[in-house]
């Protein structure tokens, strides 16, 4: 069983930047690949963001040279860079993980997801 608990969202201007952790709790994080997805008010849940455990990537089209994914094992957490954000960012961002990696980072589906973190673009 893992946990994942968020952290680092917030009210944010056109433009700033933001950067939300992911904690994941139990043994051999390493192990598992993460994703960062978002739910907008009225819209479905969507991907972000993905990283397997070997460092491979995947992103959203609209965030690509905006977002970056990363992780630290040692520390075991996830991490979202978000730069040069927009009002159509503002989403509560949900992390997410699935041991292993043979599979679509993008289309998962992830076995675990944690309760959501808040980020607020004003225009």
């Amino acid at each position: 069983q893992v946990q994942l608990v968020e952290s680092g969202g917030g009210l944010v201007k056109t433009g700033d930047s933001l950067r939300l952790a992911c904690v994941g709790s139990g043994r051999f994080f390493s192990r598992y690949s993460m994703a960062w997805f978002r739910q907008a008010p009225g819209k479905d849940r969507e991907f972000v963001a993905g990283i397997r455990f070997n460092g491979d990537t995947a992103y959203k089209d609209s965030v690509k040279g905006r977002f970056s994914c990363s992780r630290d094992d040692a520390k075991n957490t996830l991490y979202l860079q978000m730069d040069s954000l927009k009002p159509e960012d503002t989403a509560v961002y949900y992390c997410a993980a699935r041991q292993g990696s043979s599979w679509n980072l993008m289309t998962g589906p992830y076995d675990y997801y944690g309760q959501g973190a808040q980020v607020t673009v004003s225009s």
